[in-house]
């Protein structure tokens, strides 16, 4: 089986006492790693975190910190990790494979940036990136093991309200 290792960020930022968190929305004809479901009359927004795959030589830190102003255009810096992901998933495009995936998430403050500014040829992955309230996160995000990362960012940022 093939191995794919990502690394992704929970970035927060607090305005007004409130935390938000960046997120992403796919593109409506892009849906990674899901099996087809029935066509609503008006497609639901698909909002995950922003990830992506570590370059060989890369740290998976540095990755997800690339990876983050790559699909946000946010800049932010590093925390604490989070927790890593793992599932299997059979491409949907060429040879079909089972592939095992490791993402690892890290907590991320803002700390610069425009939220969706971003490059064209990043508007294939990423249709548009935006800010939510960080306590709505876990209902908004579509998947499992992301709105786990969202819990786990909601507990740590209230173990350290110093943030």
């Amino acid at each position: 089986m093939i191995r794919e290792i990502s690394a992704g960020g929970v970035v927060v930022r607090k305005a007004d006492g409130a935390w938000s968190m960046a997120v992403i929305e796919l593109p409506h004809d892009s849906k990674p790693n899901s099996a087809p479901k029935k066509r609503a009359a008006k497609a639901k927004p698909v909002l995950c975190l922003p990830k992506g795959l570590v370059d060989p030589g890369e740290k998976a830190l540095d990755a997800a910190l690339r990876e983050v102003k790559e699909e946000t255009g946010l800049l932010a810096e590093p925390v604490t990790k989070l927790a890593d992901i793992k599932y299997v998933y059979v491409r949907s495009w060429g040879d079909k494979e089972r592939v095992f995936k490791i993402v690892s998430f890290y907590l991320l403050r803002y700390t610069s940036g425009t939220i969706d500014d971003i490059s064209e040829d990043m508007r294939i992955e990423v249709a548009r990136a935006k800010w939510i309230p960080l306590d709505d996160a876990p209902k908004l995000l579509a998947y499992s093991g992301e709105k786990q990362m969202a819990r786990k960012a909601l507990e740590y940022l209230k173990a350290h309200p110093e943030l």
